[in-house]
């Protein structure tokens, strides 16, 4: 029995009340998070900035030894360079330029990635910020305090083209614990070192589970957020899958709409198409996005209503 797909003319209702709980917590919780992941990239930065000896050893054997300090020194310079815009000055292609900062060698010859970071370097020194570290042009060395203010500056251009991902983290977060606690609550446990959905005994949860789905000639895993084995449990032993989604604005969430309904599609291809898959949302879902859910049979739980999850079958 559908718990909210069926009721179009509570959608609005429901999308007026999931926008006031986001926004209010958006207001509460959003800075907190921000100036939290913001200390936290001031000292990678700072680190970032010795093992360039403060901007004035770029070069791309450094680069190649400290791949990491690439999304910090791009953050240096004037102005700030985007992944896209650096590959494209440098002519080095962007799976490079990712890899890199990911901390991850790039697999090909020495001669050819030295060359390519020694590229990269060239841009990273013309562009860097002599206001922010004046010191590369008058040749002097910075003091503990310069180094810390020009961190500053660098680790807020890295959140600021970070920011989205830092509130959807933190929302994140806060709707697992909240699913976590309502399932406490009804008796359930976090089940620990079970790997396979079907195989979580019955009246247990699970957060990030990989559930395997068929991809062509082989099997691809598939990861969902809540996975949770009711104390009466299917013919099939198949869980109860949910996945959590916030959202800070109603275009994003249009965009981005096709990506549940595939993994829907996929998961229901491969273990049938009654499996229990729901989401939870909170946040700017309009009547658009919700018809397309519906219509591609998905169901969904509202955040500010969790206790409708006790209708899936708990």
């Amino acid at each position: 029995m559908p718990i909210n797909s069926n009721k179009p003319h509570l959608w609005n209702q429901d999308t007026y009340a999931s926008v006031d709980m986001f926004n209010a917590w958006f207001m509460q919780a959003a800075p907190k998070a921000f100036r939290e992941t913001r200390a936290a990239v001031t000292g990678q930065v700072e680190q970032h900035l010795v093992l360039s000896e403060d901007g004035r050893k770029i070069s791309g054997s450094m680069l190649i030894e400290h791949p990491v300090t690439l999304a910090t020194l791009r953050m240096a310079t004037a102005p700030p360079l985007a992944r896209e815009r650096l590959s494209g000055l440098a002519g080095v292609s962007l799976t490079t330029v990712k890899s890199l900062e990911d901390g991850k060698i790039p697999r090909m010859p020495r001669s050819m990635l030295l060359l390519e970071a020694d590229k990269l370097s060239a841009i990273l020194l013309r562009l860097m910020d002599d206001d922010l570290f004046p010191w590369l042009s008058d040749g002097t060395t910075p003091s503990e305090v310069q180094r810390y203010r020009a961190a500053t500056i660098v680790a807020d251009r890295r959140c600021g083209a970070v920011a989205d991902p830092i509130v959807k983290n933190a929302q994140e977060k806060r709707q697992i614990a909240l699913i976590q606690a309502h399932l406490e609550a009804k008796g359930y446990q976090l089940a620990r070192g079970i790997a396979e959905a079907k195989k979580m005994p019955p009246g247990t949860f699970s957060f990030r589970m990989n559930v395997p789905v068929h991809g062509g000639e082989k099997s691809v895993n598939i990861p969902v957020d809540v996975v949770i084995q009711p104390h009466n449990t299917r013919s099939d032993r198949m869980p109860i899958l949910i996945e959590c989604k916030s959202a800070g604005d109603y275009t994003n969430v249009n965009k981005r709409r096709k990506e549940e309904a595939q993994k829907a599609h996929q998961i229901r291809a491969t273990y049938g198409a009654d499996v229990p898959f729901y989401l939870f949302l909170c946040g700017y879902f309009n009547s658009q996005y919700l018809g397309y859910s519906a219509a591609e049979g998905i169901d969904w739980i509202w955040e500010h209503r969790i206790a409708d999850l006790d209708e899936v079958g708990l």
